[in-house]
């Protein structure tokens, strides 16, 4: 050990020393407060044998529940509200313990408005040491002089506080708030930290800011503003002229500290915002708290962040299947940094590999599975729909046989709403996975389970990281269709309400997520190139190029004759979705791998007929009479979700 540890170890030591002793003065303290408020300012002598007796088994049990709880170790100068609640339990578990003591030992008993006194004394004493050293360090407002860039606070609320309060322990602030502005009227006219709130967040009002304080940069600690709302602000500022930067999330705040250093670029995230999703915890922890969890496509945008969520829970066991080595390095490393207590164990593979996926399951023995392993890139997969059916379709089989084989508790498929009403051979693909769990549910020890959702802002391939490229070089984007919509969430959103629809699983359903409104994609576009500082049309091109083969130019949740039940969750549905028989899903299963190897349109028109619904380029059949129709329903496999077909069945 060296001079500079050795120095620091001392120092910790020390430091502990005197706030051990802190602690003692005051209870001391405390305890002769409340004999004197008890005695009106003195003590009897006829007391004073008890109540010495008293102090020193006091001080001694104070010590014991103290040192435990971690109440002598912390930081003062950092102390906050949690502190303040273990010193409130700490505190009553002692003098429960001296009162307990007390009833048994008759020197230690005293008179009991002695033991209520002490007690409140003791958690102020406490208290007041820990506040006063934080008071003590830091100013009590935000600095508003100096050399730190003017800035305007837009939200007078915890996240703006939290704020103020980290630039209030800068030496040197990076940003020095002038004003804040705040949409409720209550709160202006009053102050934050020393802090005047002007008024609203409106064009009027930060005009005023910007004229009078000379501040070029707006700060948004609106955390749980709607999207709408921070495009209007945002497009507010752009028209004066005012930079903005915005805090972290809701969900960031409520687990970390608000500093300076997390106030970031608006991103398109921000703009598209929508209320954040509340969480039923409770399920969520039965569902992962002390089990084994394996995630298939572990390292894709989804299966990753479907892994740091699930490591939040606690799990036994975390497993990671992916057959991309570089990504499931990067992930394993990156969680092993975040949860250091985690078991974690990673298993390059590949889902249509039977003999490697079982032997993961029998070894592992997970009590969930999270299947996000996939093909999704719909263009690629018009160009090679032979590769889409041996991963969506039965590499889910493979997957899903194994899993109920091996007893797992829970699978759920991750879907698309690409699936309704394909117009693409991986929506279609993603059908008919969900149409064989569906015809295995009833009769598997396995509750399965499908969770449709639209596009995830961010993905690996998403239109977003697309937008941000061509941005970057200059332009043009390029835009399919001036009508086309598509709904969005964010991966965190997205990974959370798949684990809760996990946790509402009784098995054979297909879940729906609330998607909220669709946006417009070339909205989407001008959005982005305005966030960049540049003007659409004007600085960057936007070039409608025309749909790709199986685009829709609107995505939708369920068929037109398909309806829905509400869950217990305000963002999650039920579909009412008919399974299909087994027997034909089976039939199907044969009829797709006997075209494997054959012609794109061969190919296709096998998924045709698998799902009758769907409208793939290449498959249309013309114009038929009714006895050609009649001898198709007949075929099973031809029509295998008709109406018909199901009653043949």
């Amino acid at each position: 050990m060296g001079p500079v540890s050795a120095i620091v170890i001392l120092n910790s030591k020390v430091r502990r020393v005197i706030v051990v002793g802190a602690h003692l003065a005051l209870w001391t303290a405390a305890y002769l407060g409340a004999f004197l408020l008890r005695f009106d300012g003195r003590l009897p002598p006829e007391v004073r044998p008890t109540a010495y007796y008293g102090l020193a088994f006091l001080l001694l049990a104070r010590v014991a529940v103290f040192w435990p709880s971690g109440l002598f170790h912390g930081l003062l100068r950092y102390a906050g509200i949690s502190e303040v609640r273990s010193i409130v339990r700490a505190t009553t578990l002692a003098s429960i313990v001296f009162v307990g003591a007390a009833v048994l030992v008759p020197a230690l008993r005293q008179p009991r408005s002695v033991y209520a006194g002490e007690w409140m004394l003791a958690i102020l004493a406490a208290s007041a040491l820990r506040f006063g050293a934080r008071v003590l360090r830091e100013p009590g407002v935000a600095p508003t002089t100096g050399g730190g860039r003017a800035a305007i606070l837009l939200g007078a609320g915890d996240a703006g506080e939290l704020l103020l309060r980290d630039l209030a322990r800068s030496p040197h602030p990076e940003l020095r708030i002038v004003t804040i502005l705040d949409d409720a009227r209550e709160k202006h006219g009053s102050s934050l930290r020393g802090i005047r709130v002007l008024g609203a967040v409106d064009e009027a009002t930060l005009l005023s800011a910007k004229e009078r304080f000379g501040a070029e940069l707006a700060v948004l600690a609106l955390p749980s503003a709607s999207g709408a709302r921070t495009r209007e602000i945002v497009a507010i500022c752009r028209r004066l002229g005012i930079q903005t930067k915005t805090l972290p999330s809701l969900q960031q705040i409520l687990t970390d500290e608000v500093k300076v250093s997390m106030l970031r670029d608006i991103a398109i995230e921000d703009l598209l915002r929508r209320e954040p999703v509340k969480l039923d915890e409770a399920s969520m922890a039965a569902l992962l708290r002390g089990k084994r969890v394996l995630v298939t496509g572990g390292a894709g945008s989804i299966g990753s962040e479907l892994s740091r969520q699930a490591a939040r829970y606690e799990p036994a066991g975390l497993a990671l299947l992916d057959h991309d080595e570089n990504g499931l390095f990067f992930l394993e490393r990156q969680l092993r940094a975040t949860f250091p207590a985690l078991d974690l164990v990673p298993f390059v593979a590949d889902v249509k590999d039977a003999a490697r996926v079982g032997s993961i399951l029998r070894t592992f023995r997970p009590h969930v599975v999270l299947h996000a392993a996939a093909h999704k890139h719909v263009p690629l997969m018009e160009a090679n729909p032979s590769e889409a059916i041996k991963n969506n379709v039965f590499g889910t089989r493979v997957v899903a046989d194994l899993a109920n084989a091996c007893s797992v508790e829970t699978f759920v498929l991750i879907s698309t709403d690409k699936a309704v009403n394909p117009t693409s051979v991986m929506g279609a693909t993603k059908r008919i996975a969900e149409m064989y769990l569906q015809s295995i549910a009833s009769r598997a020890r396995t509750r399965f389970v499908a969770v449709r959702f639209g596009n995830v802002l961010g993905s690996a391939g998403s239109v977003v990281p697309v937008f941000r490229e061509q941005i970057a070089a200059g332009g043009p984007v390029t835009v399919t269709h001036p009508e086309m919509t598509r709904y969005f969430m964010t991966i965190p959103e997205a990974a959370q309400l798949v684990l809760q629809a996990g946790a509402l699983a009784k098995g054979g359903e297909i879940f729906l997520l609330d998607m909220g409104e669709p946006v417009k994609i070339v909205d989407l576009a001008r959005d982005m190139i305005r966030m960049s500082g540049l003007e659409p049309d004007v600085d960057i091109p936007i070039v409608f190029v025309g749909k790709r083969v199986g685009e829709k130019l609107h995505e939708e949740l369920l068929l037109d004759h398909e309806s829905h039940d509400r869950t217990v969750h305000p963002k999650i549905v039920v579909g009412q979705i008919a399974p299909v028989a087994e027997g034909l899903v089976d039939a199907a299963m044969v009829d797709l791998a006997g075209v494997l190897d054959a012609s794109s349109i061969e190919v296709r028109k096998a998924i045709a007929r698998v799902v009758p619904e769907a409208r793939l380029e290449g498959t249309s059949r013309g114009p038929r009479d009714d006895v050609d129709r009649l001898v198709d329903e007949l075929g099973a496999i031809d029509t295998l979700s008709s109406p018909r077909a199901r009653s043949l069945a």
